[in-house]
């Protein structure tokens, strides 16, 4: 299991998702990838965009006007 990081930080909808697509696209199934944000909507979005293609979130968190979500990759 790998896990990544994302920094998609000053980045606005719907961009955080496409570079989440982009890079989920380059990992296995049960890689982990930590995406690290500004922009508030990526706590609806990415979930979302999860739910949708397969994928698990694992952990979000809020601190200090940057969002974090960490989510699995589904097969």
């Amino acid at each position: 299991m790998i896990k990544e990081t994302l920094n998609a930080r000053r980045l606005l909808c719907p961009l955080p998702v496409i570079r989440t697509q982009d890079k989920v696209k380059q990992l296995k199934p049960g890689d982990q990838l930590e995406v690290i944000c500004t922009d508030p909507g990526v706590m609806q979005d990415i979930p979302t965009w999860c739910r949708i293609n397969g994928h698990k979130v694992l952990e979000t968190k809020v601190c200090d006007h940057e969002y974090s979500i960490t989510l699995e990759v589904g097969a």
